[in-house]
């Protein structure tokens, strides 16, 4: 039996560089940084001050009842505002869409902080304590909130779940989404990823874990140096994309135009260690190789993979090995890019924006760069092409992304350019 095929027909987003996908790809393009100094909160306390925060960031303007959306958490709001803009964007209505036999898959690790943080200043406040806490505490803080709010904000009775495999959420959300319309139980699929992190509570629980940068409080645009021997430690980010999903031939009847199609999702585990990745790269080589098999293509095909990249010393080199183990010859040949530099660290939504990207790049044959690499840690084992500061005009016909999470999850998404 011949497999379905899944295309990506809409695309939404709002993120630090920009709160549509036309916005964010052209300040990607150019090499613009979305990290600045922290404003959500007073962060005083903490040695870290910066972050890559979402900024003039309001619902309404995506057509959504403010209303049905005004007791949500921020990363929920988020959500559903790139959800509004993907569903548009593939020339769906609510109604149209509720119609279809659809589904919602939203990755997410973090859920509501915010939430999370004033119910513990409630509990610890002498004055207040338990009983004082936010009624909504628990619908605001648990992660399912985002999957089950687009669902019910646009009617969608379908499949509706969240994914939470650390930093690999948003690319297994997508990968499972696929797998579901491959298998005949939804024909359309809104799916991407979606956080909200920058709290103290959060920035804070990363700090002792030594994973945050803390050199670059005054230069937040230099911050963020994937395969850079300056490296420090990742930059939070928040915000959500999401794709339309939809099984080809259904886009077809309907006159959809195609972006790009899902070709390819291997996931796996390092099984070692619940922060640190496998030295050596295996654990995220084997999602690589399956996400490539899946896809029926070789390793030199790929024409641009977006590097999960996160500028900790552990990540780049481990991922480097993985890239080279997976590649083989081919990986000295490959274009590389890691976002992440300009965009932060979106944790949940990190796959979900990084498919975006290489959908972008694809359409546009274009790679984009890895900014602030000015010293780059050849001699720390990060001795490939990563882009370094301009992008390249170059002919893509198959794109791969990788995300790799706490925990050892691995997840990678094998995008092509849509042909016959």
């Amino acid at each position: 039996m011949e497999r379905r095929r899944v295309v990506i027909t809409g695309m939404g987003a709002v993120t630090p560089v920009g709160n549509s996908v036309d916005e964010a790809w052209e300040n990607i393009k150019g090499g613009k940084s979305g990290i600045g100094t922290i404003t959500l909160f007073d962060a005083g306390r903490l040695p870290v001050k910066i972050a890559a925060e979402v900024k003039n960031f309001d619902i309404a303007q995506y057509g959504i009842e403010t209303s049905a959306v005004r007791k949500t958490a921020r990363f929920t709001k988020f959500c559903v505002a790139a959800s509004a803009q993907a569903i548009k964007d593939a020339g769906y209505t609510k109604e149209t869409l509720a119609a279809e036999r659809n589904g919602v898959v939203v990755g997410c690790c973090m859920g509501g902080m915010e939430a999370t943080g004033d119910a513990f200043a409630k509990l610890d406040d002498k004055d207040a304590g338990p009983l004082r806490m936010p009624p909504l505490t628990t619908p605001l803080m648990i992660t399912n909130e985002a999957a089950a709010n687009v669902s019910i904000v646009f009617g969608l009775k379908g499949i509706s779940w969240a994914l939470n495999t650390a930093c690999a959420s948003g690319s297994d959300a997508i990968g499972l989404a696929a797998d579901m319309i491959r298998a005949g139980k939804c024909d359309v699929c809104l799916s991407g990823g979606t956080e909200a992190a920058i709290t103290e509570f959060s920035i804070a629980s990363f700090v002792k874990l030594t994973a945050l940068s803390t050199h670059f409080n005054d230069t937040p645009e230099k911050a963020s140096r994937p395969f850079d021997k300056d490296r420090d430690g990742f930059i939070m980010g928040e915000g959500s994309v999401m794709l339309m999903l939809e099984e080809l031939e259904h886009a077809k009847a309907r006159g959809a135009k195609i972006y790009a199609e899902i070709a390819g999702y291997g996931s796996s585990c390092d099984a070692f260690n619940i922060t640190a990745p496998l030295k050596d790269g295996s654990g995220a080589a084997k999602a690589m190789e399956l996400a490539l098999l899946d896809a029926g293509i070789g390793a030199g095909e790929i024409g641009y993979y977006n590097a999960h990249g996160t500028s900790t010393h552990a990540n780049d080199v481990g991922e480097t090995n993985a890239l080279k183990m997976a590649f083989g010859d081919d990986a000295k040949k490959l274009h590389i890019s890691s976002t992440k530099s300009m965009t932060g660290h979106l944790v949940g939504a990190a796959g979900a924006i990084e498919a975006m990207v290489c959908v972008k790049a694809i359409n546009d044959g274009f790679v984009p760069p890895t900014i602030n690499i000015d010293n780059q840690d050849i001699e720390g084992g990060c001795d490939l092409d990563y882009t370094p500061n301009i992008g390249v005009k170059a002919d893509i016909n198959a794109a791969m992304s990788a995300s790799l999470g706490f925990g050892g999850h691995n997840a990678c998404l094998v995008i092509k350019k849509f042909a016959e």
